[in-house]
């Protein structure tokens, strides 16, 4: 039975420093979707993967192709997994990611942070963003998994709803819900995240909006990308190089069995 989207949205509202049993409401984790159901899916690092997830990947799920949206460094601490009927596939960025300045976070609940960071990601990992669609495009019956972490894939998670003609609130929400996603593996983040900007403690000014993840910073960066770009569809034909005629079977292949 799947959990209320109240109860998802307050879940995934918790503050990144409370911990919370996410394990219990995964059964019933189902958002607010417009995507065709089993098709397009994300993920963290698939570097310690078992047997039996791998089974589950590419029995259960059929994923039949991987995207790693991950740095060379972060390949190289934890490789992919090698799965038997499963295509693997990484495009490295076109420079390397910034470290997050901590200053612009500071302010209200970090947007103008977010904004920054968010630009920086679609721009450089735009060949990346280009071969998934090109994959949606033409490959439509073949599953797919996106991996990396919280805010790469997270960003594509948001890219995908906004062309299947999700509503700004659902794309939002969406979002957020890595806050549950990521539970057990908080405290590494948070260290990772503290580790990525030199921060002296989680106490630093801004640290906390850079690990929070809130609606109104979502928000904020969709406006930048509507002024930058002309929204996601803008950056998906401006950016990306994909024609109207592209754009519409990738809608369709979203959306239709």
């Amino acid at each position: 039975m799947a959990t209320p989207k109240a109860d998802l949205v307050k879940l995934a509202e918790t503050d990144v420093k409370k911990r919370f049993s996410a394990r219990a409401i995964w059964p019933g984790l189902v958002p607010e979707s417009p995507l065709r159901a089993n098709y397009a899916f994300r993920s963290g690092a698939l570097g310690g993967l078992t047997d039996s997830g791998k089974a589950a990947l590419t029995g259960k799920l059929g994923v039949k192709r991987v995207f790693d949206l991950r740095s060379p460094d972060e390949r190289t601490r934890m490789p992919d997994p090698v799965i038997d009927g499963v295509e693997n596939t990484w495009i490295q960025s076109t420079s390397p990611d910034s470290k997050p300045d901590l200053n612009t976070f500071v302010a209200g609940e970090g947007e103008a942070g977010y904004e920054v960071m968010y630009l920086e990601v679609i721009e450089i990992y735009a060949e990346s963003w280009k071969a998934i669609l090109e994959h949606v495009r033409d490959r439509p019956r073949d599953p797919f998994l996106v991996h990396s972490g919280r805010d790469r894939t997270g960003i594509f998670g948001g890219l995908l709803l906004a062309l299947a003609g999700a509503s700004e609130d659902a794309v939002a929400t969406d979002w957020q819900l890595s806050r549950i996603g990521t539970e057990p593996v908080r405290a590494m983040l948070l260290e990772f995240a503290r580790k990525g900007t030199d921060a002296y403690g989680e106490d630093q000014p801004g640290f906390y909006n850079l690990v929070s993840l809130r609606k109104s910073c979502w928000l904020a960066f969709v406006k930048a990308v509507e002024k930058q770009y002309g929204g996601f569809e803008g950056f998906v034909t401006g950016k990306l190089g994909f024609s109207q005629d592209d754009l519409a079977t990738i809608k369709k292949n979203l959306t239709s069995p």
